[in-house]
């Protein structure tokens, strides 16, 4: 708002109250624009202003892309569509005007602020925005004050939302509980961690706690192509010729955050020399220069994928732990999912390690669970422990070599039928088919074993090793195939 408009505003409300009330404005720089903030004191008539509609258009032009493409309304938010779905409570509860409070907990970038400004859009009430590490008890009532004021002389509730809820102390969330109750202000909390590690549980009962995601590459080139179009909020109105290696070099990178994406984007629009034509060539190379993060010769349709994961197989495979991890490294560094990692080491400390080392499949299986769990970057460390577990481990392709020669006896020769005495007995009737008749159970012998046939032709496929814990396992094989007698 400019000093004219403040100053025409002003008048306003001194000219219609005659000097009975007292009237206090307050202008607030925020990322999204400017807020005002009136105090007013009863009895009053409602202002002829929309305080949110100012704030949503005052200095908009002069905000970064990211807070000019925030959306209006729910059909322009991308992502999140397990919970902004048609049909998802979040969004019935926007819908119908019946939101009281939500906490917004997940990664940077994934839309908390974005559909906090849309909230409050969607169901016409004051916005004002605050961060908890700068915020205090004081501001907090005042706030709170105010929103019933404007409740009780135009209608309106107000959209309160508090970055960072976390940071906030256990009397500064108590402060919150009795008017987030009554739902005015409609409380919107956001906060990167936990929220029932981080909030007190009376707040927590008294909200909707949504999770949001991290944005998948085709929703984050669907925000990046949406602000190149948008000739209102984003870059429509500039001559811009875009490389699409750029835009997905810059989904992929940006891991899920669009806020980042869109900062990338604006810096390399805004720092690029025009053309003689005055065309802005967004190339490869200023996405890289943009987001600064190198360009690798890695894409996951094409050879540079294929030929990077194979190295890192090979490399573990061939016992050296050093080649294994700069192939993972490598991977890492181009955004490639550490599942897809995590998944490799654990089909090669099968194929590849087997028995030999029994436990390096469990380590990798470890490495994919706790990879999932806490996400990167620091996912990258137990994939560093299992890849050099794995890579260092003794060897064995035995059990590989087995499934493959019984999957080969399937397709080529004539599915053997199970013997009667291995067939279910326990429904009625099984005993007067035979099935189960002589079948011996082997804890009833010594050492549990007794000499049986569990196929009608004799079959031999796992042939082990010498190499570590798998010579251990060849010979007790070798004690009971010769138990077996000789084949059949």
């Amino acid at each position: 708002m400019g000093a004219r408009a403040s100053s025409a505003f002003w008048r306003q409300g001194e000219s219609a109250h005659l000097k009975r009330n007292r009237f206090r404005l307050s202008l607030q720089r925020h990322p999204a624009g400017i807020f005002i903030e009136g105090i007013i004191h009863p009895p009053m008539p409602n202002p002829s202003i929309d305080l949110f509609q100012e704030a949503k258009s005052s200095d908009n032009k002069n905000s970064p892309l990211p807070v000019r493409m925030r959306p209006c309304a729910l059909d322009e938010f991308v992502g999140q569509e397990h919970i902004l779905g048609k049909g998802r409570l979040l969004r019935r509860a926007i819908e119908a005007d019946r939101l009281s409070s939500v906490i917004l907990y997940g990664p940077p970038g994934t839309g908390k602020t974005s559909l906090a400004w849309c909230i409050a859009h969607v169901t016409k009430t004051y916005y004002v925005a605050i961060n908890a590490t700068t915020s205090n008890v004081e501001e907090l009532r005042r706030l709170i004050a105010s929103a019933k004021v404007k409740y009780a002389n135009t209608g309106r509730k107000t959209t309160l939302f508090i970055d960072e809820i976390h940071r906030f102390n256990k009397a500064q969330q108590d402060v919150l509980l009795p008017d987030v109750e009554e739902g005015n202000p409609i409380l919107i909390g956001a906060t990167v961690h936990n929220p029932f590690f981080s909030l007190v549980s009376p707040l927590l009962s008294r909200s909707l706690v949504c999770e949001l995601k991290a944005l998948k590459r085709d929703e984050l080139l669907a925000i990046l192509e949406a602000a190149l179009k948008d000739k209102e909020r984003g870059l429509g109105n500039q001559k811009i010729k875009m490389d699409k290696k750029a835009l997905v070099f810059l989904a992929k990178t940006c891991e899920g955050d669009a806020r980042r994406c869109l900062n990338a984007l604006e810096i390399g629009v805004l720092t690029t020399p025009a053309s003689k034509d005055g065309t802005i060539h967004f190339t490869l190379e200023v996405a890289s220069d943009s987001i600064q993060k190198k360009v690798l010769l890695y894409d996951r349709d094409e050879d540079g994928h294929y030929d990077t994961a194979s190295a890192f197989i090979k490399a573990m495979r061939g016992s050296d732990p050093d080649a294994a991890l700069y192939w993972m490294a490598k991977m890492l560094y181009a955004g490639e999912d550490p599942r897809f990692i995590a998944r490799r080491i654990c089909i090669l400390a099968a194929e590849d390690v087997g028995n030999a080392d029994p436990l390096a499949l469990v380590l990798a299986n470890a490495a994919l669970q706790i990879s999932e769990f806490v996400g990167m970057p620091e996912a990258r460390i137990p994939l560093a422990q299992a890849v050099v577990y794995v890579s260092l481990a003794p060897k064995s392709n035995a059990s590989y070599l087995a499934i493959e020669k019984a999957t080969q006896d399937i397709e080529e020769n004539r599915v053997q039928e199970v013997p009667d005495h291995l067939k279910d007995a326990s429904y009625p009737g099984a005993e007067r088919l035979g099935h189960g008749k002589d079948y011996k159970y082997s804890h009833n012998y010594p050492e549990h074993f007794v000499e049986q046939k569990y196929t009608r032709k004799r079959v031999r496929y796992y042939e082990p090793t010498q190499m570590g814990f798998e010579a251990k396992i060849k010979q007790r094989l070798e004690k009971l195939r010769a138990s077996h007698g000789p084949k059949k």
